[in-house]
């Protein structure tokens, strides 16, 4: 069983997608190393990319091809600066000339040297394999599958045990929500230290505060990027941004001049209940569309579910408790990363493989146990309040129009950040004793209802709403 820290999954990226975006970036990362440490780098000539299965069909409306191509370029998905991104691709376009990690120039032409191929492979629904040929005429090649939430792994045994050896860094293992209860209770602490015991292990305090900072810092740019940015999203949907609008409708005569201004001003602006439901929808509209444009943002698990941890966040900050500071949004994080690291573990957040449930469904849940702590919940209350928000995503399905992370994925995240805001409230109104379904208990069911899943539901574009829309109609 793999550790798996909170930093794994809070990861800073770029849009539309971790598992199609992110996850080939990293892909295309871990090759180059890999050819570096067999001491064959220089002697690559060319370089093929295959995708497979939902990296095929739904690839070229999450950017795939973009993403292996600025990889293999050796931009860094967490510092590339996002107006590069378009230069560095048209570039490769233009000459058919790809400056191999920054080093060696080769030959590469994106339409004949990425390969879209409708199959699956049999062990995960996203796949790629990269093929280099070498100077002599051989040819070398890895397969990498992206899981979700930018993890990538290759199918190797050995990867097994690393990932063993790797969990035993953690003095309290954690797998289920039951064992984290259990630390809580015999530590006598609340979720989030139970988390920060863990991390303790792998990074200091100083580290970890860094980091922290880091996805935070993020998370509020991406907002503010979102909430004053209007015009149109790429793809071919004509979709327009609606966070800019709904913002200025908001804010009013609010004067500030950076994103902590404008948190510190909407923090005492007095609302009323349709503001809160407006501003909520705002935040995660805004991250959202600044996602689907190729714009830095944090997995929270995932990319196309990244708007509903910042929206819930916001709301504590804002609405909540005015006198909030980075030490709340540390155990927000913190309790948040640790119950997606539960779905991660007990079944998946990988779109590809469970449907929309395993990435709208778990930020949801995510987000609603993190409120539910920093409202002053139970440890109990906290996992059946992300009890409480993922059951009431089962069955969501993944089905982007147009293979695109714009509808319905952008407004789901809306709705994932109201409901998980509703959960914490049932929750902290309820006796978990009573409760009739445990965490542990849904998060196998979620992984049962995946399996059940049909496949054209699971982020190929060949189902529902993708199909029952035409573009023609958009």
């Amino acid at each position: 069983m793999e550790c798996i820290s909170i930093f794994d999954m809070l990861k800073i990226g770029i849009g539309p997608s971790s598992s199609h975006t992110l996850g080939p970036w990293r892909a295309a990362e871990r090759w180059i190393a890999k050819l570096r440490s067999e001491n064959i780098f220089d002697q690559v000539a060319g370089i093929q990319i295959h995708m497979y299965g939902s990296l095929s069909l739904t690839g070229k409306g999450h950017a795939t091809d973009y993403a292996v191509m600025l990889g293999l370029s050796g931009a860094n998905p967490e510092y590339v600066p996002v107006n590069d991104i378009h230069a560095i691709v048209q570039n490769i376009k233009n000459t058919k000339i790809l400056n191999f990690n920054n080093a060696v120039p080769l030959p590469f032409d994106p339409v004949t040297d990425i390969i879209f191929n409708r199959k699956f492979l049999p062990f995960h629904a996203n796949g790629l394999k990269f093929v280099a040929t070498l100077a002599d005429g051989k040819k070398k090649s890895q397969t990498y599958y992206s899981i979700g939430g930018g993890f990538v792994v290759v199918e190797e045994r050995k990867n097994a045990k690393r990932n063993r050896e790797t969990f035993k860094t953690f003095p309290l293992p954690i797998t289920k929500g039951h064992e984290l209860l259990a630390y809580c209770e015999q530590e006598k602490k609340c979720i989030s230290e139970i988390v920060l015991l863990n991390e303790r292990s792998l990074r200091t305090d100083a580290e970890i505060d860094h980091e922290m900072r880091r996805i935070w810092d993020t998370m509020l740019e991406c907002m503010y990027i979102g909430c004053h940015t209007e015009g149109i999203l790429p793809g071919g949907l004509h979709v327009r941004r609606r966070a800019f609008a709904m913002h200025q409708n908001l804010k009013g005569d609010m004067p500030y001049s950076n994103p902590e201004e404008w948190l510190e001003t909407i923090r005492h602006t007095e609302v009323k209940f349709r503001q809160i439901l407006k501003w909520v929808s705002c935040f995660a509209l805004a991250v959202n569309e600044v996602n689907a444009s190729l714009g830095r943002v944090v997995t929270a698990p995932t990319n196309g579910s990244a708007g509903v941890i910042p929206a819930v966040l916001m709301y504590y900050l804002v609405i909540e408790n005015h006198d909030a500071d980075f030490k709340d949004i540390k155990q927000f994080l913190s309790v948040a990363g640790e119950i997606g690291s539960l779905f991660k573990k007990g079944a998946t957040i990988s779109a590809a493989m469970g449907g929309c449930q395993a990435e709208i469904g778990v930020s949801s849940a995510m987000a609603a146990g993190a409120l539910t702590e920093l409202l002053g919940g139970s440890p109990e209350q906290v996992l059946m309040a992300a009890e409480i928000a993922m059951e009431h995503h089962l069955g969501l399905t993944c089905d982007p129009i147009g293979g695109l992370v714009q509808v319905p994925c952008i407004e789901r995240n809306s709705m994932g950040a109201i409901k998980a805001i509703n959960a914490a409230e049932l929750a902290l109104g309820s006796d978990p004793k009573e409760a009739k379904v445990s965490l542990d208990k849904v998060v196998q069911t979620m992984w049962e209802t995946a399996k059940d899943m049909n496949t054209k539901y699971k982020e190929t574009s060949e189902g529902g709403l993708a199909v029952g829309v035409y573009l023609s109609d958009c």
